[in-house]
């Protein structure tokens, strides 16, 4: 029995090469929403959650039970109430469904909103805009009636420092007081791949001591941020946050060094895996962000063996 899980975000892309594909991400520019309406985005949401059963299927038949949604399930749904679309009832059936399979599978299910949603922003639209945007999530996250703990994550960073971190931090937690019930009880933060914005020990003094929201550690970005800590010390620090609830940490490498091409980022994900993930022989629930999704995901299930047998002899 191991000790950790491994999920994939978002994309499957062996249901997406199929045809019809399977997807979750159907979409619309804005003028094709402007033009169509409320009806044209009930029909791609509709079909997006029908879809999501599908990948759920798929994935309980490959013994994968953590996944990442997308966060387009409902297209352009800062415009409206859920509740407006023509199909909504037949949406909520669906993800009821959805939510009830999970369950019966032990799967969790997470959100990673964009990276636009900024609740440190000193400027009030942007906040307006950020809350909307996560309680889309929050609601989501109730129509497929996940607990409200971090175990049904809503994740984001903390989206900017402004020159000011202590600002930033102080408006993200003041902020993070108007959001609902659906949103506050699962939402987590994530520290950033950039000195200039949140490592893991910023956020555990600047955001978990004064709000208590569990870290989502990211091993990849921690390279390029520590905040003076190893790690094994980074991982302990934000595991520590996550109460009686499993913890949640990200993992990536660099496509840089994947691709031995110094001209693309460092920080970059790369699109599968090399080397295992060292989980310290800590328990957590490890979302897998390279681009290559599932297929990524059965590469580090191989390389995880190979370690375990190697320690096994």
């Amino acid at each position: 029995m191991t000790n950790y899980r491994l999920g994939y975000a978002c994309i499957n892309m062996t249901l997406g090469a199929q045809k019809p594909k399977v997807t979750t991400n159907r979409s619309m520019i804005k003028r094709t929403f402007q033009a169509k309406g409320l009806p044209y985005a009930s029909e791609l949401a509709l079909q997006n959650v029908k879809d999501l059963r599908q990948i759920l299927e798929w994935n309980l038949q490959n013994d994968i039970t953590f996944f990442r949604m997308s966060s387009d399930i409902f297209p352009w749904a800062s415009d409206y109430k859920l509740e407006d679309l023509p199909d909504f009832n037949e949406i909520e059936e669906i993800l009821f469904d959805c939510g009830l399979f999970a369950e019966e599978h032990g799967m969790r299910l997470t959100t990673h909103p964009g990276p636009f949603n900024k609740l440190c922003s000193p400027n009030e639209q942007v906040v307006l805009n950020t809350i909307r945007d996560l309680e889309i999530h929050g609601k989501l996250m109730d129509l497929l009636c996940q607990p409200r703990t971090p175990k049904a994550k809503i994740n984001i960073h903390v989206g900017g420092a402004y020159n000011d971190k202590p600002m930033a931090l102080g408006n993200f937690c003041r902020n993070f007081a108007r959001l609902s019930d659906a949103v506050r009880s699962r939402l987590t933060v994530e520290n950033d791949d950039k000195e200039s914005l949140y490592s893991t020990q910023e956020l555990y003094d600047g955001i978990f001591k004064k709000i208590g929201i569990p870290i989502v550690h990211d091993y990849h970005h921690h390279h390029f941020c520590t905040g003076g800590l190893s790690q094994l010390d980074a991982v302990e620090l934000a595991l520590s946050t996550w109460g009686d609830v499993r913890p949640v940490v990200h993992y990536s490498q660099s496509r840089s060094v994947e691709h031995n091409d110094p001209k693309i980022r460092a920080n970059a994900h790369s699109d599968s895996y090399w080397t295992p993930i060292n989980t310290f022989g800590l328990e957590m629930d490890v979302m897998l962000e390279c681009k290559h999704k599932e297929l990524g995901l059965f590469k580090m299930r191989e390389l995880m063996s190979e370690t375990n047998c190697l320690a096994a002899k």
